[in-house]
């Protein structure tokens, strides 16, 4: 069995983030990533930030995200790597092999669309699920806890949906 941290001990390292980004000691912002996203996507394509209001407006927030992004994967690695000692590489997870097929094909279309969604709903959103239930949910904002609800209630009725047991036939 993988090593793991106390929930505890959990709970500390995320009250010590959201102090150190919510306080003016720290960033003094709240946590988000979908920005982060928008900040990378137009420094890698080299886009023209003038041409661009929404990019203009997310200069300083999506500078912040981005290196908290970063962070975040440096850190999953470091924790799985040298932590828990978890760390592997795999294009189809167990829960998809049994609930579905073997193609990495099938795999990848069914990620990119599932991304997309994700994308989509994050700008009708006004923002992404980790702004909305991290940092709404960590202040007891109403919409935080609202949004935290909805969106783990549609993603437990969406997984039973898509990864509903294959039914084995008695011949």
């Amino acid at each position: 069995m993988p090593k793991q941290i106390p929930w505890w001990l959990g709970g500390i390292f995320m009250s010590l983030l959201f102090f150190f980004s919510f306080s003016s000691i720290g960033a003094n912002r709240p946590i988000g990533a979908s920005t982060g996203m928008a900040y990378l996507s137009t420094m890698l394509f080299g886009l023209d930030v003038s041409h661009y209001t929404y990019v203009q407006e997310i200069e300083t927030s999506g500078a912040w995200e981005a290196l908290m992004l970063i962070g975040a994967f440096f850190g999953g690695l470091f924790m799985s790597v040298f932590v828990t000692k978890t760390f592997h590489i795999s294009y189809i997870p167990t829960l998809w092999k049994e609930r579905k097929n073997n193609s990495i094909k099938s795999r990848m279309i069914w990620s990119f669309i599932a991304g997309f969604l994700l994308v989509f709903g994050a700008r009708l959103a006004g923002g992404c699920n980790a702004g909305h239930i991290l940092s709404g949910g960590s202040q007891l904002a109403l919409s935080g806890i609202v949004f935290a609800v909805v969106a783990l209630g549609t993603g437990v009725i969406t997984g039973r949906f898509f990864y509903k047991k294959k039914v084995k036939k008695n011949v």
